[in-house]
């Protein structure tokens, strides 16, 4: 659909269906209008790229903090908003940490941004493969055995002992092969019970869905605000006592919940940072996790350039300190993060809300491809670990195979 770099205007083919994070109120009448790609190696600053894409056609996310909501009228044709994604690899040069290895899908763009007003209907969805051919998914091939990953739980176990970390998110990638039109099966994944951004993002030959649970920044009514997760158990009731109990996921939870802090404190023309919510158990398909709300009050300007260098890549998927983890995370994991653990939602006229993008499958033209993985302390037991990223995967294994 879109060759080259920078602003597009002319969609052969619609780039979206259900857009993450969008207003309820605009599903079923999202028009594509203008769109914005940005990939590694290309010139520039990513976050200060797509923040201007965005104002140039009429956003007002240089300074967030402002209602706009009188250019949102209902007819056709006004400015409903944008969607927002952005990968990896793009949160690393927007944070200046160290790239970890080449992604697995380097056909997605790194940055992506789609205009979108308001239409009589809803875009059309989008095929990644032509004809009618039935639905088939081959078997799954993961970057590492289950050895390899508990010996990278024991490599960061040992950076841990050594000073150079306190936490670190170890994240692993698998693949299979597929044919047929994979959207009815990204939108299976999309519509996962707990999925708060669950939603299909689509370009040319390639798609991601999400069934993410996790708010990485949200604006809105004057605050800024994020809901890092961390701590899991089976969802059940011995589970849910299980994960309040334990001490080593209280740890690690408030750890992560300390350097979302950090993350909102470094943002010009915010007041000071509260927790409103801690430890608070949620639900995600069959899996109880451990879900915060971190937040602070807009007292001044606030852009969306300072607000991607900030936040961008989320801590609890990175670990702490996060430029330290991230270079950890660059040694250890050996296939790039690709479109998991970045940013994925919506750009209103009026408010901001990026989902961290877990529990995400990434679509090409051959290929379905996910990641799964947890945050590593030092009492965290190898197989334990191995076993919870298994359990995350696993829903999203059983969507897709429909």
């Amino acid at each position: 659909m879109f060759h080259g770099r920078g602003a597009v205007d002319h969609f052969p083919t619609p780039p979206a269906r259900i857009v993450p994070g969008a207003p309820a109120s605009c599903r079923g009448r999202h028009r594509a209008h203008r769109a914005f790609s940005w990939y590694l190696g290309d010139a520039g600053d990513p976050a200060e790229l797509v923040a201007g894409f965005l104002s140039d056609n009429g956003l007002s996310v240089r300074n967030l903090g402002r209602t706009v909501s009188q250019i949102h009228p209902d007819g056709a044709g006004t400015l409903c908003g944008a969607a927002l994604y952005v990968s990896a690899a793009a949160a690393c040069v927007m944070s200046g940490a160290v790239l970890g290895r080449p992604s697995p899908v380097p056909g997605i763009p790194d940055v992506y941004a789609v205009v979108h007003r308001h239409g009589g209907t809803a875009d059309p969805v989008p095929w990644l493969t032509g004809g009618g051919a039935p639905w088939w998914l081959g078997r799954w091939r993961d970057s590492w055995t289950p050895g390899q990953h508990a010996a990278a739980v024991e490599a960061a176990r040992a950076a841990i002992a050594r000073g150079d970390i306190y936490q670190v998110n170890v994240v692993g990638h698998a693949s299979a092969p597929y044919l047929g039109d994979p959207m009815p099966a990204l939108a299976r994944v999309a519509g996962l019970p707990g999925a708060r951004y669950g939603g299909v993002l689509a370009g040319d030959g390639w798609a991601l869905a999400t069934a993410s649970p996790e708010t990485l920044v949200e604006v809105r009514d004057g605050r800024v605000i994020t809901r890092p997760i961390k701590g899991t158990r089976p969802a059940t009731a011995a589970g849910r006592r299980e994960l309040l109990a334990s001490a080593k996921e209280r740890a690690e939870h408030v750890m992560i919940v300390d350097l979302e802090r950090n993350d909102l404190a470094r943002l010009p023309g915010t007041g000071p940072v509260r927790v409103d919510d801690l430890f608070a158990v949620r639900r995600w398909c069959g899996l109880w996790q451990a879900e915060s709300v971190v937040s602070a009050e807009l007292t001044g300007e606030v852009g969306l350039t300072e607000l991607l260098r900030a936040v961008c890549p989320g801590g609890s998927v990175t670990g702490t300190p996060k430029l330290a983890a991230l270079a950890e995370i660059a040694r250890l994991e050996p296939v790039g993060r690709g479109a998991a653990m970045g940013a994925l939602g919506w750009i209103g006229v009026d408010h901001v809300d990026l989902g961290l993008t877990i529990r995400t499958v990434a679509a090409d033209g051959e290929r379905l491809h996910l990641w799964a993985g947890g945050g590593i302390v030092w009492d965290s037991d190898p197989a334990a670990e191995v076993a919870e990223a298994a359990a995350k995967a696993a829903p999203l294994r059983a969507a897709l195979a429909g």
